[in-house]
């Protein structure tokens, strides 16, 4: 068993799987792409098809850009979404930390109340996280996001960093003790280092849903000067007609800090996800 796994032709298959896996999941992106720069009558007729000289168009990023303080959204979302993963990475790698290293009373049933918050979607509370907002004055300000975002992504990143970080030698914090480091010292020196990986799969994991969320930015910040990216990409959506060139072009927009947060970290999430599979 221990040589099937650590064969590199299962390593070389796992890799070729996730490659796979991936253009198939950007083939919709592609075609987002694509059809961006076609008129209204080639997206329907060709949606498949490269644009030509014949339905070539930017008439859609045109209007996203006279339409609408479309840069104002595109920085209220970076500012959000940045935020809650650096509280979400911070806390959650914090937590992970102390249930994995320290023994206490109460420490597992601690883990499973975290691990709850996995299976139990946070719009449930959509009600009571409104009213908190309101009688804090929150509304319509980028903390209330940041808030729930960084609620919403704490379990899982606390259940995916606590295995990881049960993996890092003891040894190496004994070390560092006997050197007379502090144990914040040991955390941000030499365990956060050895558990790169881990915090790249989680900040993955949690931008995608933070970045496409349109639940919480319409409820709790729907004021022009905190609309989201996809907020206020629904004005190009009406009851009765839809302009689908400015629609596809702000979801392309849109596209791109998740694709340049992929391939900057790509090589880490690969790491993360097939660590456990290939020892």
């Amino acid at each position: 068993m221990n040589k099937a796994r650590t064969n590199p032709a299962n390593t070389i298959a796992m890799h070729g799987a996730l490659i796979a896996y991936t253009l198939i999941a950007l083939f919709p992106v592609f075609v987002i792409l694509v059809n961006s720069f076609k008129t209204r009558k080639a997206i329907f007729r060709e949606p498949l098809a490269l644009p030509d000289a014949d339905s070539f168009s930017l008439s859609g990023y045109q209007t996203v850009l006279k339409q609408g303080d479309f840069f104002l959204y595109f920085q209220n979302s970076m500012i959000v979404t940045l935020a809650s993963l650096f509280f979400i990475l911070l806390f959650g790698a914090m937590a992970a930390y102390a249930l994995s290293e320290y023994r206490f009373r109460g420490g597992k049933f601690l883990g499973l109340y975290l691990a709850l918050g996995i299976m139990i979607p946070i719009r449930i509370g959509t009600v009571a996280i409104l009213e908190m907002m309101v009688a804090t004055g929150l509304v319509n300000t980028h903390w209330a996001l940041i808030l729930v975002y960084t609620a919403q992504g704490l379990p899982l990143a606390v259940f995916i960093l606590t295995e990881f970080m049960r993996q890092v030698s003891d040894d190496l914090k004994n070390a560092g003790r006997i050197d007379g480091l502090s144990e914040y010292t040991i955390f941000f020196r030499l365990v956060l280092p050895l558990v790169r990986p881990a915090m790249a799969t989680v900040a993955v994991f949690n931008m995608i849903p933070i970045w496409n969320d349109l639940w919480f930015p319409l409820i709790l910040a729907p004021a022009e000067a905190t609309k989201t990216l996809t907020l206020g990409s629904q004005v190009f959506i009406g009851q009765f007609v839809t302009d689908w060139n400015a629609v596809l072009s702000a979801l392309s927009f849109a596209i791109l800090p998740v694709l340049v947060l992929y391939v900057i970290f790509s090589r880490q999430l690969i790491r993360g996800i097939t660590s456990g599979a290939v020892k």
